[in-house]
């Protein structure tokens, strides 16, 4: 079974390198082609993304915040913010992919947390927690995350290895990296959405679109970072991201073949 399962792996990444080149081929992208797929997926990434952490705004609601800057009545004002920073959120890490990976640094790390929590938790955007954070897992277990005391310490660490993590396929080294952020869990608060984040600044900086892990799929996805914290398999996440890469790459060529227009 664990053999059937990698080497599905394996087919998907060669298929997903497939499509890569196709997606190549069309480059450079007009700023219309970049417009209109920038348009669908800031709606996307920003509805699943805020969505799996518990926000309550509809796809087409997010839709009409982010396009139409309105309001939606009986929303919460943090509700609000949320959607609007995740956008914004998404401009500083298509800014970051610009870098080296070797030049990312803490920085630019505390940055876009501060994006991500500005005007909802200003005491805690961009800065390290200092207060020890549990969950509770599926089985009952409490598992504590990273002590506060280690924090700067395995964020270091953590830099060292993203700045060096070269030689493995992107779509592997994101979801490495978006996961080994997440045992960390360094913030009080928006590890997730800034996990999710960095995750895509890798594929960004590698020239794939942005992968959406779907609010459908969030049982999913929280059971199979929980495998990979516990250290029982690795397979499900990095499934589950190769299956969102190359549904991104799919729709990314879809629409440029067919010129489709995204309102």
């Amino acid at each position: 079974m664990i053999y059937t399962v990698c080497m599905n792996l394996s087919i998907r990444l060669q298929e997903i390198d497939r499509l890569k080149i196709r997606l190549d081929a069309f480059r450079p992208l007009s700023s219309n082609q970049t417009n209109n797929l920038k348009r669908l997926f800031d709606v996307d990434l920003t509805y699943n993304s805020t969505a799996i952490e518990g926000n309550t705004l509809t796809l087409q609601e997010t839709r009409v915040v982010l396009l139409d800057g309105i309001t939606i009545g009986g929303k919460t004002t943090r509700e609000h913010l949320e959607i609007l920073n995740h956008k914004e959120a998404i401009d500083y890490v298509e800014i970051l992919s610009q870098k080296n990976i070797d030049d990312y640094t803490k920085s630019d790390i505390l940055a876009l947390h501060s994006i991500v929590l500005r005007g909802i938790d200003s005491e805690n955007a961009g800065r390290y927690r200092n207060v020890p954070v549990y969950v509770r897992l599926k089985d009952g277990s409490v598992h504590q995350f990273c002590d506060p005391l280690k924090i700067l310490d395995e964020m270091k660490y953590f830099l060292k290895w993203l700045n060096s993590c070269k030689e493995v396929h992107p779509v592997l080294f994101a979801a490495e990296a978006h996961t080994r952020f997440v045992c960390i869990h360094p913030f009080v608060d928006g590890n997730g959405r800034t996990a999710r984040l960095l995750m895509n600044l890798i594929l960004i900086h590698f020239g794939y679109p942005p992968a959406v892990i779907k609010m459908s799929k969030r049982t999913d996805y929280l059971d199979s970072i929980e495998k990979w914290q516990q250290d029982s398999s690795k397979i499900e996440f990095l499934m589950m991201l190769a299956d969102s890469v190359y549904e991104s790459l799919t729709l990314y060529l879809e629409t440029l073949e067919k010129n489709i227009i995204w309102k």
